[in-house]
């Protein structure tokens, strides 16, 4: 590509998913150069330091430092951001100020709305903001929202996401793919869904139900947990009678965390212990954490089920991804559909592909395009 179109890509956060974003970006020939900053500069992960040089460059950032910030905007045309989510809406609003395309990992809704604040000034700047661009909420976003457009009139729409250890061990069959504060906040703050075309809280872990897929895999369960719908629950509500987010786990998982909830280990309230005061979560995530930290091959499964009426016809379809961890690079299943996501999008703002202002995946993302990028990498979003 002639010098006019390489793109300059800054990515926030060398965690894992930062690193899988920085590989994914540094795999297009298109890409000039990849700033990776984090607030400490550390060794890079064996997949990526092949790259160390002139095209991917350390940069040490702290993200509350707004000069620093500024300075660092500078250096791309796009930024992407790996880190917690309290920071994005900070960090946004310098991006769009600096002139500079923004996208994040997202997570939390409340923040996304604040985010939607600055799409005036986006437009003006003519540069997009595109949060919530992971996995859930992201790429299974984009899925439903294709899912929606195959009809003409929708009644329910269902996602169903899950991030599992390939081998399930005793006794959740489950492995921490990110953070167990995530899991447990998960466990115990209600969802918000769709229901009767109105926005509904419902308890998490309720709702159970069974979700077939092939062999290997075969049946998971699903349950409600927070978050995956994002910002879709105040664009369809009165619009779609019905749609909610699940969580897939293989089955067993959602009895045995609601009994350990029921017994008040999650609660937030400290409780005296031999004259020590104690908060029960703070002791489950410290025990549990470590058991459950195994590091073991992963799988990602995920499923979008639309039911609706095209020409007079009610129908159900449905898509779904399986994805497996790349034991090669040594680049988990989990990292491959959020980091790689978050490149992508990164990438369609690069290239003008995303139209200036503040847009969730699931409003601005081309469907088309975007599964044609996702199966270059190997993630295939398959109509089943």
């Amino acid at each position: 590509p002639s010098g006019e179109n390489l793109m300059r890509m800054l990515v926030l956060g060398a965690g894992l998913q930062g690193t899988a974003c920085a590989f994914d970006l540094l795999n297009n020939p298109a890409v000039e150069r990849v700033v990776l900053a984090d607030v400490k500069v550390g060794p890079l992960p064996a997949f990526l330091a092949p790259f160390a040089g002139d095209r991917l460059v350390q940069k040490a950032l702290d993200v509350r430092d707004a000069a620093a910030v500024r300075e660092a905007f500078t250096l791309g045309d796009a930024v992407m951001s790996a880190i917690p989510y309290y920071f994005n809406y900070p960090l946004a609003g310098l991006a769009v100020e600096a002139g500079v395309h923004f996208a994040d990992l997202g997570g939390n809704t409340e923040i996304v709305r604040q985010q939607q604040t600055l799409d005036a000034e986006a437009k003006a700047k003519g540069v997009s903001v595109v949060p919530d661009t992971g996995l859930a909420p992201g790429m299974v976003n984009v899925i439903a929202q294709h899912g929606i457009e195959q009809f003409e009139t929708v009644e329910r729409v269902q996602l169903f996401v899950g991030g599992l250890p390939q081998v399930p061990e005793p006794p959740l069959g489950y492995q921490i793919a990110y953070s167990i504060e995530g899991m447990v906040d998960y466990y115990t703050t209600p969802s918000l869904v769709v229901r009767n075309g109105a926005p509904t809280e419902v308890t998490a872990l309720s709702e159970l139900e069974t979700v077939p897929f092939a062999a290997p895999l075969g049946e998971l369960e699903a349950f409600h947990t927070a978050g995956g719908l994002s910002t879709m629950v105040y664009r369809y509500a009165g619009k779609i009678p019905s749609m909610e987010y699940k969580t897939l786990r293989y089955p067993g998982h959602a009895r045995i965390m609601e009994s350990i909830r029921g017994l008040g280990l999650l609660d937030t309230t400290a409780v005296e212990v031999k004259g020590q005061q104690v908060v029960p979560r703070d002791v489950f995530v410290r025990v549990a954490g470590d058991k459950l930290r195994k590091g073991k091959p992963d799988l990602v499964a995920l499923r979008v089920v639309v039911t609706g009426t095209s020409n007079g016809v009610r129908s159900t379809r449905a898509w779904e991804v399986v994805d497996y961890y790349d034991a090669a690079r040594g680049i988990t299943a989990m990292m491959r559909t959020t980091g790689y996501t978050l490149s992508i999008t990164g990438q369609l703002q690069a290239m003008k592909a995303i139209a200036p202002g503040v847009h969730t995946p699931d409003e601005c993302v081309p469907a088309t395009r975007y599964f044609a990028m996702l199966a270059e990498r190997g993630v295939e979003v398959r109509e089943v």
